[in-house]
């Protein structure tokens, strides 16, 4: 099943196929801006915690395989932002890109295309895209471990929508992007 609802309150912690229903715990390493740092990379670690991110609000998440790659610099993370002020008058507090790429990578992606209404976030060592049960070999193009193509509707913590391209297998010669188009979750939200 491509797209599925969690709303039955006996399926705790796992969704249909196995998939989580509680956003997992871990920490994500960022580098945020410091302007009391002087020179060219004004930027300081910080650790933020799923709970931080996901607690207390209602957050869209989609994750991808790469950024710069075709399919997510071209079209995906463009046409969420595009869309975003749609996403926030459905009542979304945040929206976040999700890739297993480090914080440089992810900072200098968000830099490139300006944006204004999406955080990315990086999730270098795959930790939480293998507690999500997303993580995918992609040996086949040099890539490594990287995330299938997904999207959640996250709701104080727990996940209440699911997005789910087809195909999702190590090595994967297709990347499909349809189910984790920001027009079409906006369709079914």
């Amino acid at each position: 099943m491509h797209i599925f609802t969690l709303k039955a309150e006996s399926d705790r912690g796992y969704a249909r196929n196995r998939f989580p229903r509680i956003v997992p715990s871990v920490l994500f390493r960022t580098r945020v801006r410091d302007d009391s740092i002087e020179g060219s990379n004004p930027y300081r670690w910080q650790d933020v915690s799923s709970y931080e991110i996901f607690g207390s609000k209602k957050v869209l998440l989609f994750s991808l395989p790469g950024a710069f790659t075709p399919t997510c610099d071209t079209m995906q993370l463009p046409l969420f932002e595009k869309l975003a002020e749609e996403f926030y008058l459905q009542g979304f507090d945040d929206i976040y890109c999700l890739s297993v790429n480090d914080s440089f990578v992810m900072n200098r992606w968000a830099e490139s295309h300006n944006l204004e209404h999406v955080k990315v976030l990086p999730d270098g060592s795959a930790e939480f895209t293998r507690a999500m049960k997303m993580d995918v070999q992609k040996d086949n193009l040099g890539f490594g471990v990287r995330s299938w193509r997904y999207a959640v509707v996250v709701e104080n913590g727990t996940i209440t929508h699911w997005f789910l391209e087809d195909g999702k297998d190590d090595n994967a010669e297709e990347d499909p992007y349809k189910y984790t188009n920001p027009a079409f979750i906006l369709s079914r939200i």
